[in-house]
């Protein structure tokens, strides 16, 4: 970070115009940034720390959070943006992992408080302040509290609690400057630990001595609010953000492909990689694994299969595109307010899934394309639900290039025959969703969510935020991609690979009732479905057995960006259940649909 201003004469200034950081000093003090979820606190975060942080899970969990440097005058601090959490006694992953990192300790608790949502917030602030760590509250969205016809008196607040409160609006910036002046202030509360309805009771005391609150007449906006979660309106308002969302990032990634990363890579890349191929002499071992097998005398990014060619040309140019819009729309749709109220409209069905209403974003996703669908399960609360969600994405959820496959390989012979693998999906996602949420222990947590006000997104905030996640992608998934196409070529030069496609084929021609040709198309499968799909083609299929081909192959492995990302996600031990789960379902699936056409005789 660089000055960009006088620090002592900047009344808003953000983190960007704080004395320069030099990642070499020493930064052990730690400043503890609590609040509850949707409160500001990646605001303040990016304010008080610019663009330079580190994000990862916290050790033994799948829970993230965000750390980066305060650098002061005299002295320098490591920043912790702790998951946001309503309370320290922990009802998910989330919060366990809020409850451990305050544990821990720090110099100063920097605690976030909505002034829109005082009683609420003071929950967790209080359960904080009860631990003994010197803290100062920021009193944040003052400005909407106002505009509600809630006014706080900051000094009355201050002396309820006992420690320094600013007012503050943080995504403009009022009150950024003062809150840092006053850390040195910080000191514990004056609380002793006390049970929920003590606390409750202290609250409410608090609340009516420093809050006032007067009518106000509805506006457009609280209209809106309200519409958004109503039984039937939300539900048609949900439909068509999501189609709208589908078909924007699925407009923009398609886009990025074919107008300028596609012609990147064949422009600046192919021609290096023909090089090297020419000096290779276009065979032998390093050959094999740089550059993968000719197709047809030529490089192909997609089978070619190469460590330079396909490891580089589908984490890049296929999946790239997509993470990119998927992030931008997530990231645009969490800061206008919107994502709580989608998960309620949809938490009903989910439910009997064994999910809540969170994971409508990840499976509507997954239909574009798989890998950002599995990456968005980060957003449920458990990891029984995260493996539930990942599972029935795999193994039920055609993602947009799989879908155009099918419906080029049947629409041919009838509409009917695509409608019927649409048909098996969806009944298969619903089944087996319910199978697991009743036999895979634990429960699904119900859907305690707060809801936000709409806001008007800061585009700085949503570039940023979109800046570490794509950024956090391409760290992940290009060594998982990497190490997938070399496990998939060492699995090829051992031979494995076409031996189980030839001890399988009896199985595909008793169960499937396919011949035995048709094996090796569909084991190829979880390295590109839609590639597997075309070489299914040429092998004359009849169309009922095109429809058992296409269910088998759309239901089992998928391919090796959605594998590799799966594996990442959920864990050795449960990748391998997921798999069976998906062989099971797929082999299951495909042989009940060979016998209804044989007792059909369709």
């Amino acid at each position: 970070m660089s000055g960009c201003c006088d620090w002592k004469k900047c009344s808003r200034c953000p983190g960007s115009c704080l004395p320069p950081t030099d990642p070499k000093e020493p930064c052990d003090d730690r400043i503890l940034l609590i609040g509850n979820p949707n409160v500001g606190k990646s605001v303040f975060f990016t304010r008080l720390t610019g663009v330079h942080a580190l994000s990862s899970n916290y050790p033994g969990t799948t829970v993230g959070f965000t750390e980066g440097r305060l650098r002061l005058p005299d002295r320098c601090f490591r920043l912790i943006d702790v998951p946001g959490a309503y309370t320290l006694d922990p009802t998910n992953e989330a919060e366990e992992v809020a409850r451990r990192i305050v544990d821990e300790g720090g110099e100063v608790a920097l605690i976030v408080v909505d002034a829109t949502a005082l009683e609420r917030n003071l929950f967790l602030a209080l359960q904080t302040l009860e631990r003994d760590i010197p803290a100062v509250i920021a009193l944040n969205m003052v400005d909407e509290a106002r505009h509600k016809g809630i006014f706080v008196d900051v000094a009355a607040l201050e002396r309820e609690l006992g420690v320094p409160v600013v007012p503050t609006v943080a995504v403009s910036g009022q009150g950024i400057k003062e809150i840092v002046d006053r850390l040195g202030e910080a000191r514990p509360g004056p609380f002793e630990p006390s049970d929920g309805d003590e606390r409750w009771r202290r609250i409410g005391k608090i609340v009516q001595a420093v809050q006032r609150v007067e009518h106000r007449h509805h506006t457009l906006r609280d209209r809106l609010e309200d519409l958004s979660v109503h039984p039937l309106w939300g539900g048609l308002i949900g439909v068509f953000v999501l189609a709208f969302s589908f078909w924007a990032i699925r407009q923009v990634g398609e886009g990025l492909i074919d107008l300028v990363l596609d012609p990147i890579f064949e422009t600046l890349w192919m021609p290096l990689l023909t090089s090297i191929s020419q000096a290779l002499g276009g065979e032998g071992l390093a050959h094999f694994f740089l550059i993968g097998n000719l197709i047809d005398g030529a490089i192909d990014p997609e089978q070619s299969f190469g460590l330079l060619s396909t490891g580089l040309y589908v984490p890049l140019v296929m999946v790239l595109p997509y993470i990119v819009a998927f992030y931008a729309m997530l990231s645009f749709l969490e800061d206008l307010g919107y994502l709580p109220r989608l998960a309620i409209v949809f938490d009903s069905l989910l439910h009997r899934l064994g999910l809540h209403g969170y994971a409508i974003v990840p499976t509507l996703l997954g239909v574009g394309c798989n890998v950002p669908g599995i990456l968005a399960t980060r957003v449920l609360e458990s990891q029984r639900e995260r493996f539930i969600a990942a599972t029935l994405i795999s193994v039920a959820v055609p993602c947009a290039s799989l879908q155009a496959m099918i419906v080029g390989s049947l629409g041919n012979w009838g509409m009917r025959f695509v409608a019927l693998v649409y048909l098996t999906l969806i009944l298969s996602w619903v089944i087996l969703g319910r199978i697991l949420h009743k036999v895979l222990p634990g429960y699904s947590p119900e859907l305690v969510v707060e809801i936000p006000p709409y806001r008007i997104p800061s585009l700085k905030g949503l570039g940023l935020k979109l800046w570490f996640r794509v950024k956090d992608f391409l760290v992940e998934a290009i060594p998982l991609v990497l190490g997938g196409v070399l496990l998939v070529d060492l699995l090829y030069m051992a031979g494995v690979i076409p031996t189980l496609a030839r001890l399988l084929s009896p199985l595909f021609k008793g169960l499937l009732g396919l011949p035995p040709e048709a094996a090796g198309p569909i084991l190829l499968g979880f390295l590109r479905k839609d590639v597997a799909v075309g070489m299914l083609l040429p092998l004359g299929l009849t169309p009922q057995q095109m429809v058992v081909a296409v269910v088998t192959l759309a239901m089992t492995f998928p391919c090796i960006a959605t594998f590799i990302v799966l594996g990442k996600e959920l864990g050795g031990k449960k990748t391998a259940a997921s798999i069976a789960i998906m062989l099971a379902t797929a082999l299951l699936a495909g042989g009940l649909l060979n016998l209804t056409f044989s007792l059909t005789g369709a």
